[in-house]
């Protein structure tokens, strides 16, 4: 009996150990990678795809499209942003920029929010850094995307 009860409690205290990373909450895993401030002067990032660049899955819908057009306004304040999806850390993203320099924002509506988020309030007169304090507190989370397609 002894021995079958320290065997069970030697393999609870085990599968624990290993299933913490596991649980990690969205606010467990911190801020993703952004940048603090614009690109240096003369540096140029990488463009934002054209909605003529974008088919199938990735242009299904006007929101997705109408995305890559208001991306293309803001690039610089999009450098600036993280992006919650966490895709810096398996695709290597280094801000919301690089979603929307290739087809992942179209197929991402943690990206889709968080863009339509940040131009709404950089056209609010929001800053760079007021814009991300807004993100970061998850305020992106309550744009609806159906509605965001008319947002101009």
């Amino acid at each position: 009996m002894g021995t079958r009860l320290f065997g069970s409690a030697v393999l609870f205290l085990a599968v624990t150990m290993v299933s913490a990373p596991w649980l990690q909450s969205e606010a467990d895993q911190g801020v993703p990678h952004f940048n603090a401030g614009p690109p240096a002067a003369g540096s140029k990032l990488p463009p934002i795809l054209t909605k003529d660049q974008l088919w199938g899955a990735n242009a299904q819908f006007p929101y997705q499209t109408h995305a890559y057009e208001l991306a293309a306004k803001i690039p610089k304040v999009l450098y600036q942003q993280p992006c919650y999806c966490y895709c810096d850390r398996g695709m290597g993203h280094t801000s919301l920029h690089s979603c929307f320099s290739g087809t992942h924002g179209a197929e991402c509506g943690t990206c889709l929010k968080e863009l339509y988020y940040a131009y709404t309030m950089y056209k609010q007169g929001k800053t760079a850094r007021q814009i991300r304090a807004g993100i970061i507190k998850g305020d992106w989370k309550l744009v609806d995307l159906d509605k965001a397609a008319s947002i101009n």
